[in-house]
């Protein structure tokens, strides 16, 4: 017998139980379906076995963790059920391409065509599998053997992926006659697969599942079509030009054709920052450029490269930071924690922002403030500013797409830009890669070189941000007269450099360890550059050092 301690109660268990079973037992103590177990501080999957005595902790499916194994549950179950209805034989491929707020947009290739009575079939295959509670079964399986396997089943994005792993064995995941491959961890079976949809969208298929927060209630589909657009722009490029996942960026790096693709991605970024440049000049009357985006977008280095554009044209462009506007720091709003919120539109003097650039708009003269940090309060140093006919304000700042922060402002006197680094490649066809692991690595390795901040602290504080952005940003951004995504197809090959060292200093003692023990084994996939052969104007270089810009 082995003794299980869970919520300070310990039990005996016989050796060899699973934890689904000890987490039935504890099922009623959480607020949501428990997803996956943390025995003796090691995530562990549900269907896994107990060997000897252990502290046992669960995971809903409300936590990120938990979460995100109920899409990669979900998602096996779906492209299942698809090759179950249109057969394998008539698959060319089923691929997962982003995240479009609760929905998981999909495209497919092959002979059978998908329509809305195909979707009802493939719906209604997923709920008899669901009432069958079928386990999800996880083998590990030789190296060579798991590319055979993939070869037979035409999935050649895991052929390539699979060509660069260290690692001499695979673990595969099988749901009956059906085997993929998941990076992350997956539900014991298919029975914890209530709640989901599918719809046809665009040229694919859209499947929607609950959100963390509310992991039993699923929403309709938030359709969001600037986003979209923006993301299906930059999946096509990438398919176009043969880079759509983490494989086929390993097979540039080994060629030796990175650095042509380092170029012609920087171009290509150029190109859109100059149209965005052109909209702005063509619309006339501009005189406020709003940008906002969610943390570690690249939003100095654009406005930068973006004011550049606009110089082209005979416009001067003078950039001024919203963070100026901070409140005093005893009048800064507290969280739930009793923290300063920075993050909420009461932190800004939204009020002396208004009056300010209504006073420039008219032409008048206004002495701009300058807030410091370290005294937490506003400061008056002279900088006075006074619009001509060609002067044009490049305001960056979280809240730029919130009405309520320019109200008093003409709406055709105002430009708005949302900028985000949306993830442009995946690991392979069905495993994508989350903005957010972009951004927090962009932040990680940016905060350590500038503020000599910890990845444990990045990490610690990453949710509250996560927060602030759903609560602040996103909620606006199809407010935005122009999106660009800052996301460089090379870029994570090159943040590998820097942000392995800095993961690797968190110990396993830490409530921050499962994170980056995940984004390690994330950056496993990757084939390093060179950091050096980046262009000293790229996005990269606010995060990496070496930028010709002051960021």
């Amino acid at each position: 017998m082995a003794k299980i301690t869970v919520l300070g109660k310990t039990s005996e268990y016989a050796e060899g139980t699973r934890l689904s079973e000890i987490a039935a037992d504890f099922a009623d103590r959480y607020d949501h379906p428990i997803a996956v177990a943390v025995v003796n501080g090691k995530i562990r999957e549900l269907f896994k076995k107990i060997t000897g005595d252990a502290e046992v902790s669960f995971l809903t499916l409300a936590d990120s963790v938990g979460h995100k194994a109920y899409a990669r549950s979900a998602i096996m179950l779906m492209l299942k059920s698809f090759e179950d209805i249109l057969g394998r034989d008539n698959i060319d491929y089923m691929k997962v391409e982003f995240v479009i707020a609760n929905g998981y947009y999909c495209t497919y290739k092959g002979s059978s065509k998908i329509d809305a009575a195909v979707i009802d079939r493939v719906k209604a295959h997923m709920k008899d599998l669901v009432a069958k509670d079928l386990p999800f079964l996880k083998s590990s399986i030789p190296l060579e053997d798991a590319v055979d396997i993939f070869k037979e089943r035409k999935m050649k994005d895991k052929e390539s992926l699979f060509r660069y792993r260290r690692s001499s064995s695979v673990n595969i995941y099988s749901l009956e006659d059906y085997k993929d491959y998941y990076y992350g961890y997956m539900l014991p079976s298919t029975g914890y697969i209530k709640w989901f949809d599918i719809i046809p969208y665009d040229d694919g298929i859209i499947m929607t599942i609950p959100y963390a927060k509310e992991p039993e209630v699923l929403k309709p589909f938030e359709e969001r079509k600037n986003l979209f657009k923006t993301l299906k722009a930059t999946t096509d490029w990438n398919n176009k030009i043969g880079v759509s996942t983490v494989g086929e960026l390993n097979d540039l790096v080994c060629r030796g054709e990175i650095n042509d693709m380092i170029l012609v991605q920087e171009a290509l970024q150029e190109r859109r920052i100059g149209e965005i440049a052109a909209d702005i000049v063509k619309r006339g009357g501009v005189k406020f450029v709003m940008i906002a985006g969610p943390s570690s977008s690249g939003k100095t280095t654009f406005s930068h490269r973006l004011s550049v554009e606009l110089r082209t044209y005979g416009l001067k462009p003078h950039p001024i930071g919203v963070d100026d506007y901070f409140v005093n720091r005893e009048n800064t709003p507290k969280d739930e924690n009793g923290n300063y919120n920075f993050e909420c539109l009461e932190a800004i003097d939204v009020e002396q922002f208004n009056e300010d650039m209504t006073r420039l708009l008219k032409g008048e003269k206004v002495e701009l403030p300058t807030f410091n940090f370290k005294t937490g309060k506003r400061e008056y140093k002279g900088n006075f500013k006074q619009l001509g006919p060609d002067d044009v304000l490049v305001i960056e700042g979280i809240h730029g797409l919130n009405p309520k922060m320019s109200y008093s402002l003409p709406d055709e006197s105002k430009y708005r830009i949302y900028i985000s680094a949306l993830t442009s490649i995946n690991i392979d066809e069905h495993n994508r890669i989350p903005t957010t692991d972009g951004r927090l690595l962009r932040r990680m390795v940016r905060d350590a070189r500038t503020r000599g901040t910890s990845a444990k602290n990045t990490i610690k504080m990453w949710p509250s941000v996560r927060k602030g952005e759903e609560e602040n940003i996103f909620p606006f951004q199809e407010n935005a007269d122009a999106m660009f995504n800052s996301i460089l197809i090379y870029e994570l090959a090159a943040f590998k450099t820097y942000a392995e060292p800095l993961l690797f200093e968190i110990g396993k003692e830490e409530p921050e360890y499962f994170e980056a023990k995940r984004l390690l084994k994330f950056l496993e996939y990757f084939v390093g550059i060179d950091p050096h052969v980046v262009p000293a104007n790229s996005i990269c270089r606010e995060f990496i050092g070496g930028s010709y810009f002051n960021v």
